[in-house]
């Protein structure tokens, strides 16, 4: 369990500079948001970084591509 929470970890970086940098969020990247909200139990630091890209998608800052 404790190395699942490290990949999620790395991935939410990952996927968050990434998603910054570019200012679009793929449907690869919400499923691996998703997956990584229903399948590992995250601390609040990953937490309030998925609730950035939420809120950065809500306010138009960022945009959802297909």
């Amino acid at each position: 369990m404790i190395q699942s929470n490290w990949l999620y970890k790395d991935m939410l970086a990952d996927l968050f500079s990434r998603v910054w940098e570019s200012r679009c969020l793929t449907v690869g990247d919400r499923w691996s948001l998703a997956r990584a909200i229903l399948s590992a139990s995250l601390d609040a630091e990953d937490l309030a970084a998925i609730d950035r890209i939420i809120h950065a998608v809500r306010r138009g800052w960022l945009t959802c591509i297909s």
